[in-house]
């Protein structure tokens, strides 16, 4: 909790954090990382990777606040592109493609933006008030979470795949079968042993989730406007980037739901910004009394996973800090990044250098702040992506597909499948199965894997040890609880549009 000491040093932290050289750290990672999230396929992890070693001729401080903010505005410029093209920067705002982009299409593409940066914004406030409060207590009971919760919270996301089903389960389910069985694609992780590469040697390191994500919705969104023979990017205009009062007020909610789910999962190492943004919007869509709007245009469905992807990644921080446990990959370059400067993480990282520790944790609160300062009127730029004729922005997106494709891993291979899911991902949407199970299973079938495996292992091959740990068996039966729920709501929302095309019918 709070105490006058903490507050001194908070306090001092900011002071320090005030200074033009910091500010300008701050800022400077904050516009490149709302830059690396606009481009798909680069992200986060690449960015901090590639500029690590230019960091280390700064003052740590400076270096960690820098690459702190790279992490973070790159959590914000994935939704840009997504709304605005329905090409998701980063794989956590695939959530916000399936009602930022039908917004934009109906011409509210600037409110949504504006919604998305101030989502992003609470959210990031939120995160870092908790990692000012609850540092150290939430990271204690972080770590109480072992094999056995996680096997339980990994099927309790699954339920997701019901709420997003899209209309058929059946669809959905076979979708998400689809994407585990990629996932197994690789080196087992009990054997070491390659599967499913079939001697290929390139797939001996597994499919490459960016590689999907550029394919199914880049390459798709181009292939679509080619056989629309579309003549602009988006259909009407976008309009003011200032949501208007209704709009704030259906998103308030939202927000501060999809930030508490966001800042609380976080703290689990392995659980994502992409699942808690899953998570976020399932749970909207939940509480919703109109659910069947999701997915056609729904502001609640842009404040919520943006609000809880941003949340994800400051909470983050308290575990790397408190425990030196990243729970992100760019989190784990971050931690590389503070043993070159000579700090180690964890309590003693609080006790010998808390002026570090409190001006990086201030510096956040600024960087939260610019990026909301900044990236409301830069929208406008980002806007005018929608003017270009698409005969010249459909050869630049390609361009910025293999480019991204290619970068993570140096592979041509990696390019060629996006192009490859790029064709599935066409078909799939001409004949309307749903491609977010798919990818819902493929960021999740590793991590259930792996957990079951140690499940296994804890509990001498029985999986009864889930049953008998308190914790895990309430994830459990909330699991239960969330797919009962998931297949009732399912039900009527499809019994409702039933009554509105027949209504629609009768009034024709």
């Amino acid at each position: 909790m709070l105490t006058i000491d903490t507050l001194q040093l908070l306090l001092a932290g900011f002071a320090t954090a005030f200074s033009l050289e910091n500010l300008l750290m701050a800022a400077l990672g904050a516009l490149i990382g709302t830059f690396v999230g606009v481009l798909p396929g680069l992200g986060p992890t690449s960015a901090i990777a590639i500029l690590l070693p230019v960091t280390t001729v700064l003052e740590p401080t400076q270096g960690m606040i820098m690459l702190a903010g790279i992490y973070y505005g790159a959590m914000y410029g994935g939704s840009t592109t997504a709304i605005l093209l329905n090409i998701p920067g980063e794989l956590s705002s695939v959530p916000t493609c399936l009602d930022g982009y039908p917004l934009a299409q109906q011409g509210k593409g600037g409110p949504a933006l504006g919604i998305s940066a101030i989502a992003s914004f609470v959210a990031g406030v939120v995160g870092v008030i908790g990692l000012v409060f609850f540092a150290p207590l939430l990271a204690d009971q972080a770590l109480k979470f072992g094999p056995p919760e996680y096997f339980a919270l990994m099927l309790l996301a699954l339920t997701l795949m019901v709420s997003l089903s899209g209309g058929s389960l059946l669809k959905s389910f076979l979708m998400g079968a689809f994407g585990y069985a990629l996932s197994l694609v690789g080196l087992g992780p009990s054997s070491g042993m390659p599967r499913f590469d079939y001697g290929i040697s390139s797939l001996t390191g597994g499919l490459d989730m960016i590689s999907i994500i550029i394919g199914l919705f880049a390459i798709t969104e181009v292939l679509k406007g080619i056989a629309e023979k579309r003549k602009a990017t988006v259909i009407g205009k976008p309009g003011s980037v200032y949501p208007q009062k209704a709009d704030m007020k259906k998103s308030a909610a939202p927000m501060l739901r999809g930030g508490l789910v966001g800042f609380f999962l976080g703290l689990l190492p392995g659980c994502s910004a992409a699942i808690t943004a899953f998570l976020a919007y399932d749970l909207e869509k939940k509480v919703s009394r109109q659910p069947e709007k999701f997915g056609t245009g729904a502001i609640e469905g842009v404040a919520a996973p943006e609000a809880a992807n941003n949340a994800t990644s400051s909470a983050g921080f308290i575990p790397l800090f408190s425990l030196g446990i990243p729970s992100s990959p760019p989190l784990a370059i971050l931690l590389a990044g503070l043993m070159i400067y000579g700090l180690t993480p964890g309590p003693v990282l609080f006790a010998q250098h808390a002026d570090f520790v409190w001006t990086v944790i201030a510096s956040m609160f600024i960087g939260n702040m610019m990026l909301l300062v900044l990236n409301l009127p830069m929208v406008w730029l980002w806007v005018k992506l929608t003017r270009v004729p698409f005969g010249i922005m459909a050869p630049v997106i390609l361009m910025l597909c293999t480019i991204g494709a290619y970068s993570v891993r140096n592979s041509m291979f990696d390019v060629w499948i996006a192009f490859l899911f790029g064709g599935l991902g066409y078909l799939f949407v001409k004949y309307k199965w749903p491609v977010v199970p798919l990818i819902l299973c493929f960021i999740l079938g590793p991590l259930l894997e792996e957990s079951f495996i140690q499940t296994m292992a804890m509990g001498s091959g029985s999986l009864g040890i889930v049953l008998s740990r308190p914790l895990s068996l309430s994830i459990l039966l909330a699991a239960a609880v969330l797919l009962i729920v998931s297949l009732v709501l399912n039900r009527r929302t499809r019994q409702r549009l039933r009554e509105e095309q027949k209504k629609g019918v009768d009034v024709a």
